[in-house]
């Protein structure tokens, strides 16, 4: 039974923070869950700016998509077509332009870096932050990530190793002695956003890089993929590859929805094939849209993060007591050990019946194994209740209130997003998308845009009937219904045409009625308030009142 009401936080950071270290913490420390899952969260966790993480093979444009974003180049950047980037390169805000090395990274408490220093020196040897006063940094950060290696170059560089210290330890480590897919599991679980880029050119999804994907499980809806480099090949081609590329993905990502994938190519150079512009016009906004969500959207990704680690939490909690209550006291230890790890499927099922578990929650059951064997299971606690008691109390409450929390923050923070660098290229002027096509055609021109088809749309017009220069409603509708619009899209363009509000249409509200049934059926979207330019000459000075 509850005995008190949810408390109240200040902010979402400190509310996150509390619950974490109050009721979440100490369920994690009792039963060793660092050690199999992931490094207990620290304040800069909860404080930091969104991340974005990118991910792919070598020569994908990785970091020239951050140039592309940033519109300057970055301390410790290379660009090539051989593997350049051999680090992981966490690019954020700074009043002066400099790299700060892994070691010094993970000591300081400031920035969310610290239990980075479990995968050691091989690890942050090739670690670095890469600090510039940019716009774009002010709002989020973003983490470049080593080129994966792909196709003949993976299994010529594994072949080198095959007689080295060991070829399965290679396969494991083949960055230089650490874990990547570990390294990247660690980011993917604390970023907003993965990117995951491909190259149109030469797509190949090697066997490195789907061990890589099948890493991000769990995190499918961080991600989001980017057909890089699209103008270098012709749009069947383009259209081939981009099957091919959905046909890949499905088999490695596991998710409900088909993944959003976005086709351009985010660098500074002139296009080499142009015939697709538009659609990567559309496709970068679509994409920039989605980053500049981010910041408003980070309190939200925390919570459900938090939510996500509970409820994993609590699931290791049941596996650790129901291996300890079943390990004996004094004699056979390690026989009973093997069994159990051997049997751990039928514990997971056992224990997904008795608490009505999604099977969702568990953890691989493959790692979980191997991570046991290392493991006293003897030395594991028993189940305690007022332990889970206290978490199921956090997400039965406490995270309804931090929900409210969220939409206020939320409500009262500018609705702009990232700003700068490219984000701001296109916003105004005729170089931002649509501009001067669809509803905007004829923006710039002193005369009327409608008037170059009003004869045609007159002389049907005074078919219709008028009575004092007029047509009603139920004579236009039946015009109006031809173009085969849905009753919605005609209902929002007569709400726009109809500009004195009088349920009825005049010569040039009818011609106006007509413009934007063809802008529509030519596939441009309608304005959500008519454009000063379209409004028709006799009536300015009324919407002008």
């Amino acid at each position: 039974m509850r005995k008190k009401d949810p408390e109240v936080f200040q902010t979402v950071s400190d509310g996150l923070k509390k619950l974490y270290k109050t009721k979440l913490l100490p369920l994690e420390e009792h039963y060793k869950f660092h050690e199999f899952h992931s490094p207990a969260l620290e304040d800069a966790d909860f404080d930091n700016k969104p991340m974005v993480l990118l991910v792919g093979q070598y020569s994908t444009g990785k970091t020239s998509f951050i140039r592309y974003l940033l519109e300057q180049d970055f301390p410790g950047m290379r660009i090539g077509p051989e593997p350049t980037t051999d680090s992981f390169i966490a690019v954020m805000h700074g009043d002066t332009e400099g790299l700060i090395p892994g070691n010094a990274l993970v000591v300081d408490p400031k920035k969310p870096f610290r239990k980075l220093n479990a995968f050691g020196n091989a690890f942050l040897n090739r670690f670095v932050c890469a600090q510039l006063p940019n716009p774009v940094l002010e709002s989020i950060s973003v983490i470049d990530t080593p080129g994966i290696l792909s196709g003949e170059k993976q299994r010529i560089s594994r072949a080198v190793n095959e007689h080295g210290p060991g070829y399965s330890e290679y396969r494991k480590c083949p960055y230089g002695g650490y874990d990547f897919a570990a390294v990247l599991e660690w980011f993917a679980e604390r970023v907003d956003r993965i990117i995951l880029l491909f190259d149109a050119h030469k797509l190949d999804i090697s066997d490195e890089f789907s061990e890589v994907i099948k890493a991000l499980k769990n995190h499918e809806d961080k991600i989001r993929v980017v057909l890089n480099k699209a103008d270098q090949i012709e749009t069947q081609q383009l259209m081939r590859v981009y099957g091919a590329l959905m046909w890949s993905l499905g088999k490695i990502v596991n998710t409900p929805e088909v993944i959003r994938v976005y086709i351009g190519s985010f660098w500074s150079h002139p296009l080499l094939i142009p015939d697709n512009r538009k659609l990567f016009e559309a496709e970068e906004q679509d994409l920039f849209k989605d980053i500049q969500s981010l910041p408003r959207n980070a309190a939200l990704r925390k919570l459900n993060d938090l939510i996500k680690r509970a409820r994993l939490a609590k699931v290791h909690a049941y596996i650790i007591s129901s291996l300890k209550k079943e390990m004996p006291s004094v004699f056979g230890k390690e026989g009973k050990k093997k069994e159990l790890i051997n049997s751990l499927g039928e514990i997971y099922s056992r224990i997904e019946r008795e608490h009505q578990i999604s099977p969702g929650d568990f953890p691989n059951l493959k790692k979980m194994q191997e991570q046991l064997n290392a493991h006293d299971l003897n030395k594991f606690q028993p189940l305690k209740i007022k332990l889970l008691d206290s978490v199921d109390d956090m997400l039965a409450h406490d995270i309804a209130g931090l929900m409210v929390l969220v939409r206020q923050e939320e409500t009262n923070r500018p609705q702009q997003g990232v700003k700068g660098g490219a984000f701001d290229g296109t916003l105004n002027g005729p170089f931002g998308h649509g501009y001067g096509e669809g509803a905007g055609e004829g923006i710039d021109e002193a005369e009327w845009v409608v008037a170059r088809d009003k004869p045609m749309y007159d002389e049907i017009f005074y078919t219709l009937s008028p009575v004092n220069g007029k047509v009603t409603g139920a004579n236009a509708k039946k015009e109006m219904v031809k173009s085969k619009l849905p009753n919605t899209v005609l209902g929002k363009i007569w709400k726009l045409a109809d500009i004195d509000k009088d349920g009825m249409l005049d010569d040039e509200e009818f011609a106006l009625a007509n413009h934007l049934i063809k802008v529509k059926l030519e596939g441009h979207e309608l304005p959500a308030d008519l454009p000063g330019h379209l409004i028709p000459p006799s009536k300015r000075k009324i919407t002008a009142e």
